[in-house]
């Protein structure tokens, strides 16, 4: 009997940080990347390397607070119409607080210069209240002609537990 409440125990302290994760979805758009860096590999036609950096607006909370700027800064390779990037999202939030994600993911260019991407993402790092932050998801998006985005972001975060007040 008290082997199985012991079991009980540790199955319950296990479960409450499972439990203290926080769902988050919205929508990331972004302006026409400054600077914007396109370079010829010259093996063939097609075959870019790429480096941009781009300002954000993001329509979620985390730890209630609100996301005041946000700016992407990334590379990737192209190959035609395919290609794959991978960068950093920076957010800051209200309060002076910040947050980073990498990012990494693949896309397809359309003829008409727009394009669809998708890829994953996780939470580097947080200052603030979102000092420890973990998690990360997914998103998906689309590219404009001239070079703004819309992109869809799902996922999952946890913060530690405040530490305790001491008397």
């Amino acid at each position: 009997m008290r082997k199985t409440s012991m079991l009980c125990l540790a199955a319950i302290l296990l479960a409450v940080p499972a439990s203290a994760q926080t769902k988050l979805t919205g929508k990331v758009t972004c302006a026409k990347a400054d600077p914007d860096y396109s370079i010829e590999v010259g093996d063939k036609p097609g075959h870019v390397v790429m480096a941009r950096k781009q300002t954000c607006t993001e329509d979620w909370k985390i730890a209630d607070l609100a996301v005041k700027t946000g700016q992407d800064v990334a590379t990737g390779e192209m190959n035609g119409a395919t290609g794959h990037d991978s960068g950093y999202h920076t957010a800051t939030m209200e309060n002076g607080d910040k947050y980073v994600v990498h990012f990494a993911g693949a896309s397809t260019a359309a003829k008409d210069g727009t394009a669809t991407f998708e890829g994953k993402w996780n939470f580097v790092s947080g200052t603030g209240k979102l000092k420890g932050i973990k998690g990360g998801g997914t998103y998906k998006g689309t590219g404009k002609a001239d070079g703004s985005g819309d992109v869809a972001v799902e996922g999952e975060y946890t913060l530690p537990a405040a530490a305790p007040k001491k008397k």
